[in-house]
């Protein structure tokens, strides 16, 4: 898939020596939602990685889904909107956080049927925030509160972790320097339900395999 920016690259992996026919998408850098970042920035633009899962999910031939992520954020509704995609998908799912899932990188982190996890990567976890003018009337805060309830949610039904953990990192005081939140490893996203495994790119991909070859009610 050719992209202006830099944004992730969806391919296929597939032929001869191969085992299943696999698309690997990468999610890296900043999820860029409805404005257009600078250009300077590594971006995730959803505006080709939806049309990328349609086309995987539609694909007869492709057999699973490998998601690998390095993100450092972004757009929320852009970045949930990918991951309930992704969520909702009947190809076999697997992703992969290596470096750092930060805020929106949480929801696209277990919006797989599987996660994992590498143990020098983490995951960033804080409320809701919003750069630019704001206007400091109660209906800003209710929108605030409703899209971090929709967050929670999502993360919940498609993870282990507690609801009421997940809020105790996400308003986290002492932590981080200048932010709310928590930073959580590779062993503790695990620990906490967050992530299902801890692994790397072989475990990811044997749990690819093994989801393709025992799935009966695979899309085809």
């Amino acid at each position: 898939m050719e992209n202006e920016k830099n944004n992730p690259s969806a391919e296929e992996s597939g032929g001869q020596n191969t085992k299943h026919l696999i698309h690997c998408l990468t999610v890296i850098g900043q999820i860029e939602g409805h404005y257009v970042l600078a250009e300077q920035n590594k971006t995730t633009r959803y505006e080709h990685i939806i049309p990328a899962l349609v086309a995987v999910e539609q694909d007869r031939s492709v057999e699973g889904l490998m998601i690998i992520l390095n993100t450092v954020g972004g757009d929320v509704e852009a970045g949930l909107a990918i991951a309930e995609l992704i969520a909702g998908m009947k190809t076999p799912t697997v992703s992969l956080v290596v470096g750092g899932g930060h805020s929106i990188g949480v929801p696209l982190a277990v919006s797989a049927k599987k996660s994992f996890i590498v143990p020098s990567a983490s995951m960033t976890i804080h409320p809701v925030r919003m750069n630019g003018t704001v206007l400091g009337v109660p209906q800003t805060l209710a929108y605030f509160d409703k899209m971090q309830d929709r967050i929670i949610s999502f993360i919940t039904r498609n993870s282990r972790v507690p609801e009421e953990e997940l809020r105790q990192l996400m308003m986290n005081t002492e932590e981080l320097v200048l932010d709310v939140g928590s930073v959580v490893d590779g062993a503790k996203a695990v620990d906490i339900g967050l992530i299902d495994s801890l692994g790397s790119l072989g475990d990811a991909m044997d749990s690819l395999y093994e989801m393709i070859e025992s799935s009966d009610e695979r899309y085809r």
